[in-house]
């Protein structure tokens, strides 16, 4: 799957700023919104990110990397703010964009989805962008080592470094240098750990999901492995492909919040009333569990939140769980919906589009990503 024009030529290290102004509505919004002067003098997001990208060219480490590498640190730079138009509000006196790097992986994760990137290319960017002020602090935390292995499950901690690194140099303020050393202090963290350029090792896929589930465990220690079976939870937006997964891959029994919500009679559109549909979800999950038996949980679990409920329910009864995410193109995610019998409102889904959590390897024993 070829990766979205984004004006970069990443064989020369060089990208078309005016281009990129005159494609897309989202960078000339960055226009319109002022940052802190205190540690934004250099002025608006607009001119920020184009200081950011033009740092980003000339470091040695950008360059250093392939060109397909390139496009995946270009672009969490590129996206790292764009978040902030919508977020900054003046509070006490100052400005700030709170919230600004979580929300921008959404909105990120939605215009190349729109675009058309290769999946696990754009949640990589999607992920950067999320953690973008992390390695400011995060040498500098309590649990700062659990932080990184966490992280480097997600992406690519040289690669963040680098974003982060650009994003201190492309700005005018009084604590620059102390940001770029900090910057140094979570590479050097990572590189202690084993983690800086790959995940951290662990002794097994069980291992693995204790130790971020549990504070406190050693990561070289290998858990016993009391688990009694498997759930599989499936996540991906409606129309995605989960219920052909299920006919084609499921042999246990499924929970289906849409097969439920018929038996009871309740509209998808009634959110009042879908809460009746979780609950007699759980019940009959929770009887499953007591029994020991494999199922699937067939629902859009579009947010970490939703999943993590899931996966505490099966591991109170010592079951592994498996996340399987399925996703298509956005136009065919499209066209399926609308051929569907009973299609989803189109303003239903732009709001599931805009809160979409892609599962991360953190958590679950295993994560699927599949294209449908």
């Amino acid at each position: 799957m070829p990766l979205p024009d984004l004006s970069l030529d990443a064989d020369a290290c060089r990208f078309d700023w005016d281009a990129l102004d005159r494609r897309f509505a989202w960078v000339r919004a960055m226009k319109d919104c002022p940052q802190d002067p205190v540690y934004h003098a250099e002025g608006n997001v607009w001119i920020h990110t184009r200081m950011v990208l033009d740092a980003l060219m000339k470091l040695d480490a950008f360059a250093a990397l392939s060109a397909a590498e390139r496009w995946v640190v270009y672009a969490g730079a590129l996206f790292h703010d764009v978040a902030k138009p919508d977020t900054t509000r003046e509070i006490d006196g100052r400005l700030s964009a709170r919230g600004h790097s979580t929300r921008g992986a959404r909105r990120t994760r939605r215009i190349l989805w729109e675009l058309g990137c290769d999946p696990m290319v754009r949640e990589h960017v999607c992920r950067i962008v999320a953690a973008h002020q992390v390695p400011f602090f995060a040498a500098l935390e309590e649990g700062a080592a659990r932080r990184v292995h966490r992280l480097s499950h997600k992406l690519r901690c040289d690669f963040l470094a680098l974003v982060t690194e650009a994003d201190g140099r492309g700005r005018h303020c009084r604590d620059q240098d102390d940001l770029i050393a900090r910057v140094d202090l979570f590479r050097e963290l990572c590189r202690e750990e084993a983690c800086l350029d790959q995940p951290r090792a662990f002794p097994d896929a069980h291992s693995r999901f204790l130790y971020f589930q549990t504070e406190g465990r050693n990561p070289a220690y290998a858990a016993h492995d009391d688990t009694r079976g498997e759930v599989t939870v499936l996540s991906g937006l409606p129309a995605s492909g989960k219920d052909h997964w299920c006919r084609q891959h499921a042999s246990d029994p499924v929970i289906s919040l849409d097969d439920l919500r018929q038996e009871l009679r309740i509209d998808p559109a009634d959110r009042k009333r879908q809460t009746e549909v979780v609950i007699e979800a759980r019940s009959r999950a929770t009887e499953l569990l007591r029994a020991g038996r494999p199922f699937v949980w067939n629902a859009t679990n579009l947010t970490r939140e939703r999943r993590t409920r899931i996966v505490d329910l099966a591991t109170r009864y010592r079951m592994r769980v498996r996340i399987v995410h399925l996703e298509t193109s956005a136009e065919t995610q499209r066209a399926r919906n609308r051929a569907r019998p009973r299609p989803v409102p189109e303003a239903i889904v732009d709001a599931m589009i805009d809160r979409w959590e892609v599962p991360t390897p953190d958590e679950a024993h295993a994560v699927e990503y599949l294209t449908t």
